[in-house]
């Protein structure tokens, strides 16, 4: 059963989500940087449970609000991974959306557009208009949502730790329509076995092919490699990264947190001896996000209880 709403100028295109309260369209009826298509969809099942994306088109936020008596007033954008060829979305988005909403903190999982030059002008840019979209769309609604709009964080896993990090460190130019001049940074990162550079000897290159094309120029390599743009006004970070990780190098991480340290932007990292890509994923939300929980805390976006 389908029913709509209005939010700030964008339907509801799904109220009735079996774990959120909505699900919107990112944009409503025009998307930025989108050409003609006949691409379509494909949700993806692994072991017979739904597992994410392939082929996304029409971006999306699902949003999960805490119970009224657990409002912090922080929210965080989720950013799944997939490598910019799919979305993991339930294990690095369903799953801990529920667990930030536990904690009193409003999630709100993206489904962003994957790069593909069948749907966008310039794919390249197209996950990061959305990112940017994302976190728009909670400032601009943050009053009826519970957000306070100087807690506004985003997070992401391997190339969605990418994504997130393209967003904290590429918010003073706007790729979206921003009339109302609604703030674009992020007040914090949180990056999860993240794909940061797009430099040969530390990118994953299935995520720079998707995102950068078979043959990109030594300039847009530049310009997707986060490490190298980093600044005073970088938002503070929060790593993880196992030493063993086999298909993201272990350095994306350690090069991103010595620049923020060189520019004095507070970060913390938690790096584990082993464990591969998605080791998080084994473990209990609620157990390895205690120190997500715990750094939160301690920076005053949010009281711990």
């Amino acid at each position: 059963m389908k029913k709509q709403f209005l939010i700030s100028g964008v339907f509801t295109i799904l109220s009735l989500s079996l774990y959120a309260q909505k699900i919107i369209s990112l944009y409503g009826q025009a998307i930025p940087n989108s050409i003609p298509y006949a691409m379509k969809e494909t949700t993806l099942y692994w072991d017979g449970e739904f597992g994410g994306y392939q082929n996304v088109s029409q971006p999306t936020l699902e949003i999960f609000l805490p119970d009224k008596e657990k409002v912090s007033g922080a929210a965080v954008v989720i950013c799944p991974g997939g490598g910019y060829g799919m979305l993991s979305y339930r294990l690095e988005g369903t799953k801990i959306a529920k667990t930030f909403a536990r904690h009193g903190i409003a999630a709100f999982i993206l489904k962003y557009r994957l790069p593909s030059d069948s749907i966008m002008a310039v794919k390249s840019i197209g996950p990061l208009q959305d990112a940017q979209q994302a976190i728009k769309l909670v400032r601009d609604n943050a009053k009826q949502w519970g957000v306070d709009i100087n807690k506004v964080g985003i997070m992401g896993f391997s190339a969605g730790g990418h994504l997130a990090s393209t967003a904290g460190t590429h918010f003073n130019k706007a790729f979206i329509p921003n009339p109302e001049m609604t703030n674009l940074r992020p007040d914090f990162m949180v990056l999860v076995y993240p794909v940061i550079s797009m430099a040969d000897s530390l990118t994953h290159a299935g995520s720079r092919q998707n995102l950068l094309g078979e043959h990109p120029t030594a300039e847009i390599i530049q310009d997707f490699s986060n490490e190298l743009h980093v600044n005073e006004k970088t938002p503070p970070a929060w790593i993880t990264h196992s030493g063993d990780d086999k298909v993201v190098v272990v350095d994306n991480s350690i090069l991103f947190y010595k620049a923020l340290l060189r520019k004095k932007v507070p970060a913390e990292m938690h790096l584990f001896p082993k464990g591969d890509h998605g080791f998080v994923l084994g473990i209990p939300t609620d157990e390895w996000m205690g120190a997500v929980f715990n750094w939160m805390a301690a920076n005053g976006w949010i009281i711990k209880k």
